[in-house]
């Protein structure tokens, strides 16, 4: 039997319900009991009916037309990644095969993973590691192949203690899954994951539901290393061509700073010590993908 889901009707009732009145131009009087706009109000904003609005929250209606769409980003205030991703809920979805094992990396790619002289590690759709030098798994034993690192960082406290800025950090890391994998909410791996994280971290649970759209680009982010101390770096993500979203993840620091000072120290750390064979499965503190051959 196919299953149905209705991510289009979910985000418009989680925009709806943040939008404050008085942000869209509504005045009001006295208690109300819901939160953010009413249906009706969104509808009458947007110049459809009241009825036609909520058949599209119910999913009762998947396809509206590019005028309803861009009337109803106009007045949920959506900002163009949102409205892109608005969108995207009303295209066909493709469900993936529920056995369907991860990527290879490209042999280029391995080699320039190799050949860089800073942290950099590879990722897929779902935030798992596919493969990282060992300068990045110096910097942290979630940086390393078969790691999720979303379930990393909401589940493991070592991981918590290395991110100075770690709840910026988590919130758009959910942001990012979401604009990469919101449109194909059948799929397997994507149900198991958000379903563990969210049985297991009300964090999680709350910014899930929160709906928001965050674009995979570079960022600046704050770590505390326990062997080199504070690192103050800059992140790049940049897509590898030629694959399914797969992402390459690199760190590095502003030259003649104490951050590249301790991150050269952190990699004659690494250099220095004797290279570690493969990890096992046993070894990838419990966040191992399941989908791994």
């Amino acid at each position: 039997m196919e299953e149905r889901t209705n991510a289009l009707g979910e985000f418009l009732r989680a925009r709806r319900e943040r939008l404050r009145p008085e942000d869209a131009g509504v005045a009001t009087t006295g208690y109300r009991r819901t939160p953010g706009l009413r249906r009706e109000e969104v509808a009458m904003l947007a110049g459809i009916s009241t009825d036609y609005y909520l058949r599209l929250e119910q999913g009762r209606d998947r396809t509206p037309s590019a005028q309803v769409l861009d009337a109803l980003a106009r007045v949920l205030q959506l900002d163009a990644d949102e409205t892109t991703f608005l969108y995207a809920l009303t295209r066909a979805r493709t469900k993936r095969g529920p056995h369907a094992r991860l990527e290879k990396v490209l042999e280029g790619t391995l080699r320039l993973l190799d050949a860089l002289p800073m942290p950099a590690f590879v990722e897929d759709r779902y935030l798992t590691v596919l493969a990282a030098n060992q300068l990045a798994q110096a910097l942290s034993p979630n940086m390393r192949a078969g790691i999720n690192r979303l379930a990393a960082a909401f589940l493991d406290p070592h991981d918590r203690e290395l991110h100075d800025d770690w709840e910026q950090a988590t919130a758009a890391a959910v942001g990012q899954l979401r604009a990469v994998m919101g449109t194909e909410a059948a799929d397997p791996r994507m149900v198991a994951l958000v379903g563990e994280l969210s049985n297991r971290s009300e964090r999680f649970r709350r910014l899930w539901v929160r709906q928001d759209i965050v674009r995979r680009t570079g960022s600046r982010t704050r770590l505390h290393h326990p062997e080199v101390g504070d690192l103050d770096l800059h992140r790049e993500k940049l897509i590898v061509a030629g694959t399914d979203n797969q992402v390459l993840v690199i760190y590095h620091a502003e030259p003649g700073t104490a951050s590249a000072q301790a991150l050269a120290l952190l990699g004659s750390i690494a250099v220095s010590a004797e290279r570690a064979a493969d990890p096992a499965p046993s070894m990838n503190h419990g966040y191992r993908d399941e989908n791994l051959p």
